[in-house]
């Protein structure tokens, strides 16, 4: 009898998926909340929880069949109460994460017949951020376009005033011509980035030889490296091809290796090297470019891919950049099919990693794609490239090098 007795209690405790039973709720609540997207709670006439969706528990709303966040506790209360429907929006502390930032919510209490209430709520952490994103975006785009556009004008003023002394005309004039660069660069980066985010269909894709785009990075840099006295160092494995957009995958080498230069001291050395991986999907060809320069801390290397974020503000308008380089390598490369990873150390340098599948590896799959179109097969799944994102470290293994002089 006692053991009949334990079972019997056994089954009639709550659940995660079912608090109390759901004979308690209207015909046809239980099915409208396990289809609704925000999180959804019903509370009954003593606060307690009857039903509750993962969501909920998800976000942490509901701990021990109790709402566990006490403002939606009282917006509930006060609806029970008068009948009024209450919306609020909270920022919550996210618990078990170790993370400091908030979790931005709304909440929406309505009453569900005469003795329940109802709770919905939204997660708005994520749009948040991409507004936050959007707003910063047009700020620094403004910033950006600011300064330029400024000295410009100022400059021909000047040049202006200054129409009788020639050696003060070249002068400004010079000063003219580096602002009006930047504002071109700053254009050009910024219709890049318009392209390469739009995530689009890569448009004339073909063999693309690992050793021309090393080649015309290092050129693009030449100057600036040899100005510095800085060594470029090419090795790996030669005659590798990746399969791409050749412009785009120039660009976004060119925008790491360029990095590396602005951000290295005097006489010290730029490595470029690339070699073959293996991978489930195919065979990955890595590109890794190393610095001896200032280094990157933790903090800024989870941002240093965002637009106009800068590791060094006054160093970057030294060296007139942007900070849309690293954003338009990392739109670059994914639309490639690959990822971009960054390893750095204070005052050690900083090793950025592209990772982008081999261009005979494509053509393969493209080709059993076509056949097994043809044979009317099944076509395999996104997980056939999965295992790109278990590639190597690029540090793996002894490469060979190769010294070119700025």
């Amino acid at each position: 009898m006692l053991a009949f007795r334990w079972s019997e209690r056994d089954q009639a405790r709550p659940t995660r998926s079912s608090l109390h039973t759901d004979a308690v709720l209207p015909p046809g609540v239980d099915t409208v909340l396990s289809v609704l997207r925000s999180s959804a709670v019903v509370l009954d006439e003593g606060d307690a929880v009857v039903k509750a969706s993962s969501a909920a528990y998800a976000l942490g709303l509901v701990r021990g069949g109790k709402l566990a966040v006490e403002p939606m506790l009282q917006m509930a209360r006060d609806t029970r109460r008068d009948g009024e429907i209450r919306q609020v929006e909270l920022d919550l502390p996210r618990r078990g994460t170790g993370r400091g930032d908030a979790l931005a919510v709304s909440a929406r209490v309505a009453p569900l017949g005469s003795r329940l209430v109802l709770l919905l709520v939204e997660d708005l952490t994520e749009a948040r951020r991409i507004e936050a994103v959007r707003r910063d975006f047009v700020a620094n785009v403004s910033h950006e376009l600011k300064t330029p556009v400024g000295a410009l004008s100022l400059l021909s003023e000047a040049v202006m005033d200054a129409a009788d002394d020639p050696e003060a005309v070249t002068r400004f004039a010079g000063r003219m011509q580096i602002e009006a660069t930047r504002l071109t660069n700053l254009v050009q980066e910024l219709i890049d980035l318009s392209r390469v985010q739009n995530d689009d269909p890569l448009e004339d894709a073909e063999p693309v030889r690992v050793d021309e785009l090393v080649a015309e990075a290092v050129d693009r840099c030449r100057h600036q490296a040899g100005t510095k006295q800085i060594t470029m160092a090419v090795g790996g494995t030669a005659d590798l091809h990746v399969w791409g957009n050749r412009g785009q995958l120039a660009a976004a080498l060119g925008n790491l290796v360029e990095n590396a230069v602005n951000y290295s001291a005097a006489r010290t050395r730029v490595g470029i090297a690339a070699r073959r991986v293996a991978a489930p999907g195919g065979d990955l060809i890595e590109v890794a470019v190393t610095d001896q320069g200032i280094g990157i801390s933790e903090r800024d290397r989870e941002r240093v891919f965002e637009r106009f974020y800068r590791v060094d503000p006054a160093r970057s308008r030294a060296t007139g950049g942007t900070g849309l380089g690293l954003s338009i390598v990392k739109h670059v490369v994914a639309s490639h099919g690959g990822e971009v990873t960054v390893w750095s150390a204070e005052g050690q340098g900083s090793t950025f990693t592209l990772r982008l599948p081999e261009a005979g590896a494509v053509r393969d799959r493209e080709r059993e794609r076509k056949r097994d179109r043809e044979l009317g097969r099944p076509l395999l799944g996104p997980e056939e490239s999965a295992g790109a994102e278990h590639a190597a470290d690029a540090s793996d293994g002894p490469l060979s090098t190769r010294e070119v002089t700025p």
